[in-house]
């Protein structure tokens, strides 16, 4: 079996894809596997370095600050069209698999006027601009979230769920205490932005944190590597050195398992990954979606949880050290409260998405 797999522009796009691939590898070692996206985005170099061959066309996100800037960015499309229909061409896969962003698009499109079936898989809540425009002409579209199927005009849909890192599936709290030096008696909160951070996420942090010093509590806040020495400075000096909270400040974690594992409360973004990651763990959280997600995916994302009772969300404009105080306290002293969230967002974990989604590739 031959399969192209493309997806790109940001990591809630590759890793899933990632995901995909390993999966089929496991299931049929034998598979030949082709990775199709840009030529500069973030998975030219993460996808050669997990050791998948690697192809690109020349595309782009389309930039929406400004009627310039966007033509630019299709103006590249009939290429790399044309550069991707070259591509299955010369591949001939089977199956063709798109995890949506702008590099996904003309590879997926392209796909649909050759003899291999087609699939895409949607991380969010709302259909992304390029899976939006594939969807009535690919054989499948897989779903994370099934308020994505609303008003859907496809021929095959399934709501598979987001495929998440095996490391969050084998995961021991117990142990993972022990690793971050947490002690299970105590409230423990976990702060995060993402890989990069988040500036108001922390700007409201560095205020709560500073009310939070007197109290029986455990703060695990990763600030993103780019604000960690601005934060630490600024928190250094607004901290008494006999507090009583317990606080590790962090650039990043690259064992994010053992965080959540640990954590009775997360305060963070709204990406779908994150989000998946959450529901496997059972972890209530306190959303803040990024203002500037494409088609506001993020704050659509936190809605379809908070309508089920399995979060919490701040819009990133109200957000301040106060806001944030409060709702943490809420919660942290509403026990009841914490644990409906927990049991409700454990209802949307899928851990068989992965599983599902390679029956649904190979059948």
């Amino acid at each position: 079996m031959r399969v192209i797999i493309s997806g790109g522009g940001t990591g809630g796009h590759i890793y899933p894809a990632l995901a995909i691939a390993q999966g089929l590898k496991q299931r049929l070692p034998e598979v030949e596997i082709l990775y199709v996206g840009s030529d500069s985005g973030m998975e030219s170099t993460i996808v050669p370095r997990e050791g998948l061959d690697y192809k690109s066309v020349n595309v782009s996100g389309i930039d929406r600050s400004s009627m310039l800037k966007a033509s630019q960015s299709l103006v590249k499309f009939p290429r790399s069209f044309f550069q991707a229909w070259d591509i299955i061409k010369s591949f001939q896969p089977d199956i063709l698999v798109g995890t949506g962003g702008y590099a996904s698009f003309p590879v997926v499109l392209a796909g649909t006027f050759f003899a291999c079936k087609t699939i895409i898989h949607e991380q969010n809540a709302v259909l992304g601009l390029a899976n939006r425009n594939l969807v009535k002409r690919v054989n499948y579209t897989l779903l994370t979230f099934a308020e994505a199927a609303k008003d859907l005009n496809a021929k095959n849909v399934k709501i598979t769920g987001l495929p998440v890192r095996k490391e969050f599936l084998l995961v021991n709290s117990q142990e993972a205490r022990a690793k971050m030096g947490i002690s299970p008696e105590i409230f423990t909160l976990l702060v995060f932005g993402g890989s990069r951070g988040a500036l108001s996420i922390n700007r409201a942090m560095l205020n709560a944190a500073e009310r939070f010093q007197d109290d029986n509590i455990q703060v695990i806040w990763i600030t993103g590597e780019a604000n960690y020495e601005e934060c630490k400075r600024e928190i250094e000096n607004k901290l008494k050195s006999d507090r009583k909270m317990r606080l590790q400040i962090l650039p990043y974690l690259d064992d994010m398992e053992n965080a959540l594992a640990v954590a009775d409360l997360a305060v963070c973004r709204a990406g779908a990954s994150t989000l998946c990651e959450l529901a496997m763990m059972g972890l209530p959280a306190i959303l803040i979606p990024y203002p500037y997600a494409a088609e506001n995916h993020q704050e659509k994302n936190a809605r379809a949880l908070v309508e089920k009772n399995s979060a919490d969300i701040i819009i990133d404009e109200f957000l301040d050290g106060d806001t944030l105080y409060k709702r943490i306290e809420y919660l942290r002293t509403n026990k009841s409260r914490l644990k409906d969230m927990s049991e409700n967002i454990r209802k949307e974990a899928r851990p068989n998405a992965l599983k599902d989604i390679v029956d649904i590739i190979l059948s």
